[in-house]
């Protein structure tokens, strides 16, 4: 359950915060359960930002 969350776009910390388990936790158990992490900060952007 955790993981089709986390694979729809909830984070590991809303994640933590709704089922009571730690943030460590949390990780391990997707890690435990296949799910590839996304990189911290959110997407990307393909160009740069202007000032």
């Amino acid at each position: 359950m955790l993981a089709a969350h986390y694979e729809n776009g909830a984070t590991i910390r809303g994640l933590a915060d709704a089922s009571g388990y730690s943030f460590g936790r949390v990780r391990e158990l997707l890690l435990e359960a296949g799910v590839t992490l996304r990189r911290r900060g959110g997407p990307q952007r393909s160009t740069p930002r202007e000032s």
